[in-house]
């Protein structure tokens, strides 16, 4: 048992394993809403399978007083529910924590760790006794652990049923149904255990101003707010949920008042090549498109983003990375496509990449993707991952200012058109690599062919050696440009080290708290998280100051570290590798110890999470 009860208040990690399509997730969501809601900085990551059910499914809480964000990488009270990964799940249980299981068999198994607390429950046996079919009691099992942590941690139960009466506000036979279980639960276990145990929860108020919120819903709402009026998608997971938001959100936000006509275009295609042909098309026609996929959808759609890169047509592209290559582990997550989209299309391409580290940073990076395609007249792809997409993440209430206007780029109007002497679509006026354009219809004298195909700047087609090249040298011209307008990368340099750390994406939260973790054993260490792709100014002068740079990325083949390589002037020999691909969530442990098996190699991590 723990020694000192006081120092798990607001502080442990509870890991629940059931088996998909029992209906566990409502009753996980409902757990970490009420920790939320009670003013608790807290943190959900679900791990499923790819499935629809039958297979072990994990739900981690991470009640976290200081706001971490990053898995702890270790579990203090475990809810074994899944009789196939019993042994597995006890033995994940760190020493002094707690096991919550069904008692309504018995596992004597589970009794043979005497470093750790058995909690019997006979969940089955209380909703067989209470419930009526099948289906019902097992879904009422689920409720009814929600119940027992609810007492255990000393949850508010008022909170509780506030929420399940905002979740079946439409059905509130099912708030009476649910509370009856939760309150079974939560009666035997304060019956049955001393409530609250050593790691409980009590309330604070470090929530306010904050929202719990998934990536993909967060990027769906920052497409409606850029003025997107087309979706076009083929199903992929981790990508799907980012276009279902998409069109709930159209439904209520892009619709005539008038006349009730729904002003969006919600298209599902027949593969990724049809999707990113119709968004292509969609913004060549000057409405503003995207699609959401992941990394098998933009292998296949490679050829249409060189078509766009070349053809100079905005698109943009949200891919939530998970596990590869090939099917890989389509519900886990990975960073694994930082190469792929940066090059993606076969001869000469560079594509434009952000990179989000949160859902608020989705929402507001889907805005600067739309005007950033639409300025640079090129393909923008935002790269999130299945981390971000799909776990609940506690972040910033998201804000909005009203007089934003859509940065259509150098998009002649008609009477622009009519006061020049004649258009060339490909002549670079201003020396920034961007030329001008119009839109289908605008004016017989703004006409031109587009085409993937040789073409000179005046928009004809060649062959001609020196014309290709003029064009193609432009381009890069224009790559420059796009280095001075991409959201710059975030740095913390007030260490004032030698050594400092590089990453991208989902990786910031794990690296925060690694760094108070080192700074705790005397490692002052600076970082710097790049944001975007092509890399700004600000990423070459932090490389340069340091003599060793971590760089930490979510892939086994260092694919962030290549392209520093290939796009910067950085030594090579300053890079270390910190790598972490194995589908899981990044803590901030590999970190830690990465570093200190670097600059301490003697010494042991103290403060390290477990892997």
């Amino acid at each position: 048992m723990p020694s000192s009860p006081a120092t798990h208040v607001n502080d442990f990690s509870i890991k629940i394993a059931t088996v998909n399509g029992t209906g566990s997730a409502s009753a996980n969501s409902l757990l970490m809403k009420s920790i939320f809601r009670s003013g608790i900085p807290v943190m959900g990551k679900n791990y499923f399978p790819s499935n629809i059910q039958g297979l072990p499914t994990w739900y981690e809480i991470r009640i976290t007083r200081d706001g971490y964000v990053a898995r702890s990488g270790k579990v203090d009270i475990m809810v074994a529910m899944n009789a196939e990964t019993y042994a597995r799940d006890a033995k994940e249980v760190a020493p002094g924590g707690y096991l919550v299981y069904d008692s309504t068999w018995p596992r004597p198994a589970l009794l043979k760790r005497e470093d750790i607390t058995v909690l019997g429950v006979p969940l089955a046996r209380m909703c067989n006794e209470n419930f009526n079919g099948v289906r019902t009691r097992i879904l009422m099992k689920n409720i009814c652990y929600a119940g027992v942590l609810a007492a255990l941690l000393d949850l508010d139960l008022t909170r509780i049923r506030e929420l399940l009466a905002e979740t079946y506000a439409k059905k509130p036979q099912l708030v009476d149904s649910n509370m009856k279980a939760i309150q079974l639960g939560y009666d035997y276990a304060r019956a049955n255990f001393n409530c609250p145990l050593a790691m409980h929860v009590a309330p604070m108020d470090k929530t306010a101003g904050h929202i719990m919120i998934d990536g993909n819903t967060a990027a769906a709402l920052g497409c409606i707010f850029a003025g997107a009026t087309v979706g076009a998608w083929y199903p992929i997971t981790p990508s799907t949920s980012l276009m279902d938001a998409f069109k709930v959100f159209g439904d209520r936000m892009r619709v005539d008042k008038e006349t009730g006509r729904k002003n969006f275009a919600f298209i599902q295609a027949e593969d990724e090549l049809s999707a990113i042909g119709m968004v292509i098309g969609a913004m060549w026609n000057g409405a503003r498109a995207f699609t959401a996929t992941s990394g098998p959808g933009i292998s296949l759609m490679n050829e249409f983003l060189g078509l766009a890169y070349y053809a100079e047509v905005p698109a943009v592209i949200f891919d939530i990375q998970r596990v590869g290559p090939s099917t890989g582990m389509p519900t886990r997550t990975q960073q694994c496509d930082l190469m792929l989209a940066a090059y993606a299309s076969h001869g000469d391409t560079r594509h434009i990449c952000l990179y989000p580290s949160n859902p608020e940073e989705c929402f507001y990076m889907a805005v600067q993707a739309f005007d950033l395609a639409e300025r640079l007249q090129t393909p923008v792809m935002v790269l999130s991952d299945l981390d971000i997409g799909m776990n609940d993440w506690m972040c910033r209430d998201l804000k909005w200012d009203d007089s934003y206007q859509p940065d259509r780029g150098k998009m002649l109007s008609k009477e622009e058109v009519l006061k020049l002497e004649k258009f060339h679509r490909f002549v670079d006026k201003d020396g920034d690599g961007i030329t001008y354009r119009t839109l289908p219809g605008v004016h017989p004298k703004a006409a031109y062919f587009t085409r993937g195909s040789g073409h000179t700047k005046f928009g004809t087609y060649t062959e001609d050696s020196a014309e290709y090249q003029e064009v193609l040298d432009r381009l890069m011209v224009k790559w420059a440009t796009a280095k001075k307008m991409v959201p710059r990368a975030v740095i913390d340099a007030t260490a004032g080290s030698e050594v400092g750390l590089v990453s991208i994406g989902s990786c910031d939260g794990a690296i925060h708290e690694a760094m108070d973790l080192l700074k705790r054993q005397d490692v002052a260490i600076d970082y710097m998280r790049v944001r975007a792709f092509p890399f700004s100014e600000d990423v070459e002068r932090f490389l340069a100051a340091h003599e060793t740079l971590f760089v930490i990325e979510q892939n086994r083949d260092a694919q962030l570290r290549s392209l520093l390589t290939l796009e910067t002037a950085v030594d090579k020999k300053k890079l270390r590798s910190l790598l972490h691909y194995n589908g899981l969530p990044i803590s901030s442990a590999c970190i830690v110890e990465g570093v200190l098996a670097e600059l301490r190699p003697q010494a042991q991590p103290q403060d390290a999470a477990h892997a």
